[in-house]
């Protein structure tokens, strides 16, 4: 630094010390130009605070802002493209209703409800890293810009403006020690500095006051369009569960049948090496015809296909428990055997099993 440099910076350090510690006054910018000096004070604060708040309300995780922040980082450092993104609470609930709806199985009423509940809280994740984009493209980053350029410029112009005040105070007060024209030349630097600051502040406040008020708006619509696609989607469940909880309503309730309970044969000391051989008893029947009886075999001749007693299948059956037989709408099951009032006994492609009374149609009855 030069000797007149030196000086300057000395001067106004005085200068400092004499209005801080010995109360000097300084000399008092007018009424308007503190005005615009308020204002664009306040401007330069509402805008550092909107951007934090507004990435808060995009991101209310401050651990996860962080971790991204750090990952975001590292990705520019390595050279990578692409970043990772927010992890949307959407998104998380979405994952975990999908993996225990498909561990339900989607077959289950309980468990496709949960899938579908899934795949909506993904897509509204979408929807909101959508949001993020939109307002960080549109908002943030023309407000950050706005700071970065045109405040810091009238922050520049404001510590230059003191500093130069300070010198030409300093001068002043010592005329006849500091020659008259350093005196004029330091109150020319004020005054050249006064005019550029106003005029910063003036065209921030005015004219750059169209471009906030059109990225407030920007902001809006982004998050019109968010809650307009979030209600669609949200929609579109809903509707998908009020069809489950009818079909679940009007489908026929079935009871639970206890399965048959085992038995052991204990064979005789001499043929056993002390174990047991177990075997599954017949299920309850009203029919007392012996050759139907479960392990036993049907010494009668068959009837003709017309004549078997059979039923007609009124609605999809799924079994759900060992034993039980499966079939669709409209199936032709043959029939062996009425378990109770409740469950019959039939036969289906060459499979066995038991199920309900009230899902099929008797055609031909059974002959007790």
């Amino acid at each position: 630094m030069s000797v007149a440099g030196l000086k300057k910076q000395f001067y106004k350090a005085s200068q400092m010390v004499s209005e801080k510690v010995g109360g000097a006054e300084g000399t008092k910018l007018d009424e308007d130009f503190k005005d615009l000096e308020r204002k664009a004070d306040v401007t330069s604060k509402a805008v550092v605070e909107v951007i934090s708040k507004t990435s808060e309300y995009l991101q209310p995780n401050p651990a996860s802002r962080a971790k991204l922040s750090m990952l975001n980082t590292m990705s520019k450092i390595r050279g990578q493209v692409k970043s990772p993104g927010y992890p949307q609470a959407e998104g998380l609930l979405g994952e975990c209703m999908v993996k225990y709806g498909r561990d339900l199985g989607d077959e289950t009423n309980f468990g496709g409800a949960l899938v579908d509940a899934g795949e909506t809280m993904k897509r509204l994740a979408e929807v909101k890293d959508s949001l993020d984009i939109d307002v960080k493209q549109n908002f943030i980053d023309p407000l950050q810009g706005l700071y970065d350029k045109d405040i810091r410029e009238i922050q520049h112009h404001l510590k230059k403006l003191e500093g130069r005040r300070l010198d030409y105070d300093y001068k002043k007060k010592r005329q006849g020690k500091i020659p008259d024209e350093e005196v004029k030349q330091a109150l020319e630097k004020f005054h050249e500095s006064k005019e550029v600051a106003e005029i910063s502040m003036y065209n921030l406040l005015e004219t750059d006051q169209i471009e906030q008020v059109s990225q407030l708006s920007s902001l809006v619509e982004s998050q019109l369009q968010y809650h307009r696609q979030a209600v669609q989607i949200l929609d579109e469940l809903s509707e998908k569960l009020k069809e489950r909880i009818n079909e679940a309503q009007t489908r026929p309730r079935r009871e639970y049948i206890p399965k048959p309970k085992p038995v052991f044969d204990f064979p005789e000391p001499d043929q056993s090496n002390g174990g047991f051989t177990p075997s599954v008893a017949p299920p309850p029947s009203r029919n007392s015809d012996p050759y139907l009886q479960f392990g036993q075999l049907s010494t009668r001749k068959p009837r003709p296909l017309s004549e078997q007693p059979c039923c007609k299948a009124l609605y999809d059956f799924e079994p759900e428990n060992e034993g039980e037989l499966g079939f669709h709408e409209g199936d032709i099951i043959t029939l062996t055997n009425q378990i109770d009032e409740n469950w019959y006994e039939g036969m289906l492609r060459g499979q066995s099993g038991f199920f309900p009374l009230n899902y099929v149609e008797v055609v031909v009855p059974l002959t007790h």
